[in-house]
């Protein structure tokens, strides 16, 4: 959908509608991304982003710092690179006879990795304990990252040449990975429009103790507890899909999700809420996210390569066999009457409730 220029009535009001206000300023088109990326700030989680070259991928993350502020540093990832380049490393002082820590470009609010997978593996795994503990251990020597820390990184499809894998224990670390695909024709036409015209930047909206107050508001939704159980189920459905109806599914998976999946569920659904101006989680917020949650998770069987089987249709069959909760999760009175506004009914969970 390509952004149109808003009128006073259409004027965003909250701090979250004003940062993709000025997102959009930049990018055209894209809605899932950059909602996906709020999320994944407010979430205090990492969002891996795929897709070809020439999709602005790295023009949406970099304008998405440029409108957090903070302090914000790039990684071009290259096969030349070594794990020192990143975390950083010891360097000996021949004149004083001691050595001294050089702190690696991690150490930042907001670090890029762009084209991660185009180092080795040893690089990429070199990011683990940044993602994981927010510190990272150079010699014997633990150092903490600045507060709020998040790891933004681009890929290639793995089919691309010049591309290597992520390791499983990596890529379970980021929150998110969404899928970027080519814009609509419309949409190209603004985009040529724009760049080939005079071009406003992206103004800073929010400071990183702001992002941080707007963290502390995501933690406060409310989830109801059915909602934590059907997210848990989704997540065990990719695990033990037989016991749910699903026994052709199992053919076509080697390992599902993990437990993180289960918690970014919930707290990706907490974050979706609040940018979407509610402060409960609905059923649709966590089988919306189930899929970007979910993609990078699971490990597919040589089955599921032979018969073209992709993890997005794993994840649609696995949404279809696990009961959506249907009834009002809140008090709010514009869900308790008639039909909930915002909640989407399953007709399979009306049998089964």
């Amino acid at each position: 959908m390509v952004s149109q220029t808003e009128s006073p009535e259409q004027t965003p009001s909250t701090p979250l509608e004003q940062m993709l206000f000025e997102i959009k300023k930049v990018i055209v088109g894209q809605e899932v991304l950059l909602e996906r990326m709020v999320v994944a700030l407010l979430a205090r989680g990492h969002i891996l982003v795929e897709g070809v070259p020439g999709l602005a991928k790295t023009l949406a993350i970099r304008t998405v710092a440029q409108v957090v502020g903070g302090q914000f540093n790039r990684i071009q990832f290259t096969p030349d690179l070594v794990p020192a380049d990143l975390v950083g490393t010891r360097i000996y002082n021949q004149r004083t006879g001691e050595f001294t820590t050089a702190l690696g470009p991690v150490f930042t609010n907001l670090l890029l990795a762009d084209e991660i997978n185009r180092a080795p593996a040893k690089v990429q795994s070199a990011l683990l304990e940044v993602m994981q503990e927010h510190q990272v251990t150079i010699g014997r020597e633990s150092h903490k990252v600045p507060e709020p820390f998040l790891v933004l990184a681009t890929q290639n499809p793995i089919e691309t040449e010049g591309t290597y894998a992520l390791p499983e224990a990596q890529v379970d670390r980021f929150m998110l990975k969404v899928l970027v695909d080519y814009p609509s024709d419309r949409e190209e036409l603004v985009i040529v429009q724009r760049v080939t015209g005079a071009q406003a930047p992206a103004r800073q909206i929010i400071t990183t103790d702001d992002l941080m107050a707007l963290q502390k508001q995501a933690d406060a939704v409310y989830v109801d507890p059915e909602l934590m159980e059907y997210a848990v189920r989704i997540v065990s459905a990719t695990r033990r899909p037989a016991e749910y109806g699903a026994a052709a599914v199992a053919q076509y998976l080697s390992f599902g999700a993990s437990p993180r999946a289960s918690i970014n569920l919930i707290l990706g659904a907490r974050a979706l809420a609040l940018t979407r101006g509610r402060d409960y989680v609905v059923p649709g917020d966590i089988s919306e996210l189930a899929p970007d949650v979910l993609r990078h998770r699971l490990v597919l069987s040589y089955e599921a390569l032979a018969d073209r089987v992709t993890a997005g249709k794993l994840i649609d069959w696995v949404l279809e066999v696990v009961p959506r909760p249907y009834r009002p999760f809140t008090e709010d009175p514009r869900l308790t009457q008639g039909q909930p506004a915002g909640l989407q009914w399953s007709a399979e969970a009306r049998r089964t409730a």
